[in-house]
């Protein structure tokens, strides 16, 4: 579509044709006001400068569809005039370009069409050429007319999005009053769980030395009165040795009976004074391991032959298997204690079955696991076990009580090699306790 200007009326029919192509191809109504006012004032210079120009329409329906106008005269050189008088136009489209070429002083401009616009297909095209062509254009009264209406419509608009701006700062300003007053009681919350916490640290700072000096004193009197107990119970044992000796008198038999009934008494004790000196020295961390290459195979082969005597009931195997792990650095003395005692245990609760002593590599780590078919451990009390004097209830054993500080010592030592002790227990089918310790012994 074309429009030929030559008179200031034609302004007014070049910007009515300008809305209503900008209408045609679906642009919104602010768009169409904005290319209408963009094209009357490139209109309005360009004739002020030269005396005739035509204004072309074309729609761009490659890639972003685009409506392109285009204002041309013949008279070259005139760009440098009419360039400076339209720089606030640019603002009303997207692209705005003045140049002079060999057919004269040319002003494009370009509106990219919104994605909402029907496609601008040939036919459509030929729609819009056909209803332009019947456009009658209005007078320069009915053209102010509706500059009028446009503007008074853009006042509405801006007063609304004032009222809405308005509206929105009170209620931003209503907000930040809000987050200020719950900033500032989160803060005092904040101040007084700091105080609550400090001074709880502090009430736990004192607990925990009130506990570590209890359990100093616990273990100095554990190790006060295992040495004052071991030397009258060792006398004692050695006067009932003495008492049954066959070269000394004769007892009879309800003697030899009391006689032998107090030997094996003071035997328990002296098996419990043993226990609490042990492991009060574990407590007070004077047992410090000496590292060394140990021969597992050795250390297996003095275990089967210490404990099998122990295991003398037909009903229940007593195996220790080759050890798959030939060696492993740790202290020999200390890993001896708590398989013989895991081991004793389970001769000790184990009326029928067996009872199996094995090693494996697990990741980086060895774990040494003993296993038997006693009565096993109900799954509330398998970590009672492990406090001191704790003893299963209803539990029987085969080599008489024990004294309830076995595991607690052996656990603590396996702690000082730098591993962990677990058990697995189901009642009525058997135990495994497992003894995971590093295999570099770091």
């Amino acid at each position: 579509m074309r429009v030929h200007l030559r008179v200031e009326q034609d302004v007014f029919v070049a910007r009515q044709m300008g809305r209503e192509v900008a209408r045609a191809v679906g642009m919104e109504q602010q768009d169409q006001t904005r290319l209408a006012t963009a094209l009357s004032e490139v209109g309005r210079v360009m004739l002020a400068v030269t005396r005739s120009a035509d204004v072309a329409f074309e729609a761009d329906v490659n890639g972003v569809p685009t409506l392109r106008v285009t204002v041309a005269n013949p008279q070259s050189g005139g760009a440098a005039r009419i360039g400076p008088q339209l720089g606030q136009v640019g603002r009303l489209v997207d692209t705005l370009e003045v140049s002079d070429g060999e057919t004269g002083t040319v002003v494009s401009m370009a509106r990219r069409l919104p994605a909402s616009s029907p496609r601008l297909t040939p036919e459509r095209m030929d729609e819009i050429r056909a209803g332009l062509a019947q456009h009658v254009p209005g007078t320069p009264l009915d053209e102010l007319t509706v500059q009028n209406q446009q503007l008074i419509a853009a006042l509405d608009e801006v007063r609304a999005q004032r009222d809405d701006l308005a509206r929105l700062n009170a209620e931003l300003e209503e907000t930040n009053r809000g987050v200020m007053a719950l900033y500032n009681q989160l803060s005092q919350e904040l101040e007084e769980t700091n105080r609550g916490v400090v001074a709880l640290y502090a009430e736990l700072d004192e607990k925990s030395e009130q506990l570590r000096t209890a359990s100093e004193a616990k273990s100095r009197f554990l190790a006060n009165v295992s040495h004052e107990l071991r030397a009258p119970v060792t006398a004692v044992i050695g006067l009932a040795r003495l008492l049954n000796d066959p070269s000394s008198e004769p007892l009879q038999g309800e003697q030899r009976r009391q006689v032998e009934l107090i030997s094996s008494s003071a035997s328990d004790l002296l098996t419990l004074v043993n226990d609490l000196l042990d492991l009060a020295k574990a407590e007070a961390g004077r047992i410090e391991p000496e590292w060394s290459e140990v021969d597992l195979r050795a250390v297996f082969g003095q275990l089967r032959g210490t404990l099998r005597p122990l295991a003398t009931r037909p009903e229940v195997d007593f195996e220790v298997d080759e050890p798959a792990v030939p060696t492993l650095r740790t202290d020999e003395v200390l890993l001896t204690r708590v398989l013989r005692n895991l081991l004793t245990n389970a001769i000790k609760f184990t009326s029928e079955g067996s009872v199996r002593l094995k090693v494996r590599m697990v990741d980086d780590d060895i774990e040494f696991t003993v296993t038997d078919t006693g009565s096993g451990i109900p799954p509330e009390l398998q970590e009672r076990v492990f406090e001191e004097f704790y003893q299963v209830p209803g539990s029987r054993s085969a080599l008489g009580k024990g004294t309830g500080l076995g595991l607690p010592y052996a656990r603590r030592l396996v702690g000082i090699l730098g591993g962990g002790l677990r058990v697995e227990s189901e009642v009525g089918r058997g135990s495994t306790f497992t003894v995971r310790l590093p295999a570099d012994g770091s």
